[in-house]
């Protein structure tokens, strides 16, 4: 599909190209993976994703490679943890009222260190430098209710669970969201991909 339809693309079924993007992963049946340098001649007239991704800054899970996507069809902000903040509020807000994205998904992934080190901060009183330090805050109140009894790979995974649902929550409070949400403009999802095969799975 070329970027000059990917504005009347409705939520669902940005998120429906999202996921077969993903499949086509999963499968190596690839549609991106060599794109001509001229699809980067035609964006610099501007830019038409269809969908944004708050995900995790980890190396290992770029969204536009987990969904197959070319250039211009994704506006990917990634910060580590998928913590939200002022700047990622701004970037969200300027995808949804500026480029009109219909589709937000906040992507978490299996092992995220971000939120391992709020759980060790959380649990074991672990300290990191000052900034990354300032990171955590802005997690923990996601992990509020994960059960120190856990097992640390399944406490680490519901907690990866929770940290996405906090930034969806989080967005949720908006005005914005408030508006445009009951009013079918606007799509939250939330999704964890699994670090080993780069499978997504989406939350219900």
């Amino acid at each position: 599909m070329s970027s000059d339809n990917n504005e009347s693309l409705s939520a669902d079924a940005a998120l429906a190209r999202m996921m077969e993007g993903n499949a086509r992963f999963l499968s190596g049946e690839l549609r991106f993976s060599r794109q001509p340098r001229e699809v980067l001649a035609d964006l610099a007239h501007g830019q038409r994703p269809f969908a944004t991704v708050l995900g995790c800054s980890d190396s290992r899970v770029p969204p536009e490679l987990l969904f197959d996507a070319g250039f211009g069809e994704l506006f990917v902000i990634r910060v580590a943890g998928n913590v939200i903040s002022p700047e990622i509020w701004g970037s969200i807000q300027y995808a949804a009222a500026h480029l009109n994205t219909r589709l937000i998904m906040v992507l978490g992934h299996e092992e995220c260190g971000a939120v391992q080190a709020a759980l060790a901060a959380k649990f074991q009183g672990a300290k990191e430098r000052s900034r990354i330090q300032q990171l955590l805050h802005g997690l923990l109140p996601g992990l509020a209710d994960i059960d120190p009894r856990l097992a640390p790979a399944h406490q680490l995974a519901c907690a990866v669970e929770a940290n996405v649902r906090w930034s969806m929550r989080q967005l949720l409070d908006s005005p914005e969201a408030r508006a445009r949400i009951p009013e079918g403009k606007l799509k939250l999802v939330g999704a964890v991909c699994e670090i080993a095969t780069g499978r997504v799975r989406l939350l219900a």
